[in-house]
């Protein structure tokens, strides 16, 4: 029998680690004296016996259902994730909890159904998920919903228009700026959507650093499997290839960590940055 390593004995003694409680015990033991909650957003069963979950403390408590929807409410970003499954990736998970983590509009899966889900820590629940059988069929798709956005910011500033002409005639100054603003959003819109972009994420000849490169504020990032990366298809349908410069010998990195780098690359150029997270 080996003796144990000297670090193993003095890690051991030093009393570490110390971690602090994560999340709350039941209602009335974290709240003393307080009325238990009755808005429906709230769940029973995590009111009884309190709630460990992995999100924000202004969450605690909440159904699964009233999260989502909350997140709906304060908006998500315009960028949208794409996963090829072709190969069974367990990197996928963690994907999918990144996505989360900077609220991505859509999580999209391409190629079979069924996915590893363990990485995700349940955040897949809180996540708007579509699968598709192909990328074709996805880039498709997306490209629908964008030029549907666009037909529908074009209705919006044609009537907030008329609304303005109208404002004018009646010398309705403050409908008329009202308007006039609805008019200059809806517009601003319809560049951001006529801008918007499919980007590959791969490292191959031609591909553009991601450090040199400014993502559009509407875009859908591809991202491929561990070891073969993207397949002929996702690259051919993309409309840019982006790559995360490496300097070591290996030639990419974890994909999953890949997609974390590639999202938060996204949040740094448009995310409106606020303070500690609630």
């Amino acid at each position: 029998m080996h003796a144990p390593h000297p670090i193993d004995v003095a890690a051991k003694a030093s009393g570490e680690p110390t971690f602090r409680e994560i999340g709350v015990g039941p209602w009335e033991q974290t709240h003393p004296g307080e009325p238990r909650p009755t808005d429906p957003k709230y769940d029973s069963q995590l009111l009884d016996e309190g709630d460990r979950r992995n999100v924000l403390d202004r969450y605690r408590y909440w159904t699964v259902a009233a999260i989502k929807a909350d997140l709906d409410a304060r908006g998500r970003h315009d960028f949208e994730v794409a996963v090829e499954n072709w190969t069974h990736d367990f990197n996928i998970g963690s994907m999918v909890r990144t996505a989360n983590a900077f609220q991505a509009r859509r999580v999209h899966i391409v190629g079979p159904h069924k996915w590893n889900r363990k990485g995700a820590l349940m955040t897949e629940l809180y996540q708007h998920v579509e699968n598709h059988p192909s990328i074709a069929e996805l880039v498709d798709c997306w490209h629908n919903r964008i030029a549907g956005e666009i037909a529908a910011a074009r209705a919006e500033a044609g009537a907030a228009a008329l609304h303005a002409h109208q404002a004018a005639q009646h010398g309705d100054t403050q409908a008329l700026a009202a308007r006039t603003a609805q008019v200059d959003a809806a517009e601003a819109r319809i560049r951001e959507l006529e801008a918007a972009r499919v980007i590959a994420m791969d490292i191959i000849p031609g591909a553009v650093p991601m450090e040199r490169y400014a993502f559009p504020k509407r875009c859908l990032l591809l991202f491929g499997a561990e070891g073969p990366g993207l397949s002929d298809k996702a690259l051919e349908l993309a409309d840019d290839v982006v790559y995360i410069s490496q300097f070591g010998s290996v030639r990419s990195i974890n994909a999953g960590a890949a997609a974390a780098v590639a999202m938060h690359s996204w949040i740094a150029q448009h995310a409106v940055i606020g303070g500690v997270a609630e």
